[in-house]
């Protein structure tokens, strides 16, 4: 027998493709059977988890946009500093130059070392591949036999099918997840527009009816025969009191002197002087 020669590897077999028939699984009763009952308990759990999610985003863009947002980049900017720019440094000035040093020593050293040392055993080589052949085509073999086989068999007939049907469920449960979801989103939509037109109806409505229809014509009512009047009366007792304090200034102090007329030294109207005067 050649020693060289390399036993020839048995082609693994390769596995057959399935018919149409399996490949295609019928799945209209358990399709039906479980897509109804598992949307409708879906729908039932996932409507509050919904309304609560929305809450809890309103609620965490506030918080990431006033508090998380500066902390985070605050922590960025410590952990740059502390932590990338001593990195690049290291690797820059240190594992640079030593993995240089070792390409080095592996090019100029290790490398003619192997060299030399696949010269003088090649023989011994050639003979130790040989046999690490045939074990690996014997491992090959027992493996194949007591694991492959097996192991093929049990996903054929047993994990295969199972995998089939538990791929339907979930297929179905994450539609129905995903129908339920959008369902809870209309639902919350809905229920906001409800809560608002009630508060519409039930606060700024009669809010708005009353301002329009009773106070303001009380206002107006108010303004008229209170505020007017008042005010009118307040003008006449001020003046009241002006006069009243002009004539108590008056009896005690007498009438005030008035100035006495100023002699601007110009002619009368009647002796107007002309320019032939």
């Amino acid at each position: 027998m050649d020693m060289q020669k390399q036993p020839q590897q048995p082609s693994r077999a390769q596995p057959q493709p399935q018919p149409q028939s399996q490949a295609q699984h019928p799945e209209g009763c358990l399709v039906v059977a479980i897509r109804i009952p598992v949307r409708i308990l879906v729908f039932l759990v996932v409507l509050p988890v919904r309304l609560l999610w929305d809450a809890c985003a309103a609620v965490a863009r506030f918080l990431w946009r006033y508090a998380l947002a500066p902390v985070g980049r605050a922590i960025g900017w410590v952990l740059h500093g502390l932590l990338v720019v001593p990195l690049i440094w290291l690797y820059r000035y240190l594992l640079t130059p030593l993995g240089h040093a070792l390409v080095w020593l592996y090019a100029r050293v290790l490398t003619p070392i192997g060299h030399a040392v696949v010269w003088l055993l090649t023989p011994a080589a050639k003979a130790v591949a040989w046999v690490f052949d045939m074990l690996g085509t014997a491992l090959y073999w027992t493996a194949r036999v007591l694991l492959v086989l097996p192991a093929l068999a049990l996903w054929r007939w047993i994990l295969a099918p199972v995998a089939r049907v538990l791929g339907i469920v979930v297929r179905e449960v994450g539609e129905a997840l995903g129908h339920a979801w959008r369902a809870a989103g209309y639902v919350a939509r809905a229920v906001g527009r409800v809560l608002g037109t009630l508060f519409r109806w039930i606060f700024l409505e009669p809010a708005r009816w009353v301002y329009r229809t009773v106070l303001t014509p009380v206002g107006h009512v108010v303004r008229d025969l209170v505020l007017h009047p008042v005010a009118e009366a307040a003008r006449a007792i001020g003046r009241a009191v002006r006069q009243a304090r002009a004539d108590l200034r008056r009896a005690l102090f007498g009438e005030p002197r008035r100035p006495a007329p100023v002699d601007r030294r110009e002619p009368g109207s009647r002796d107007t002087r002309t320019l032939d005067g």
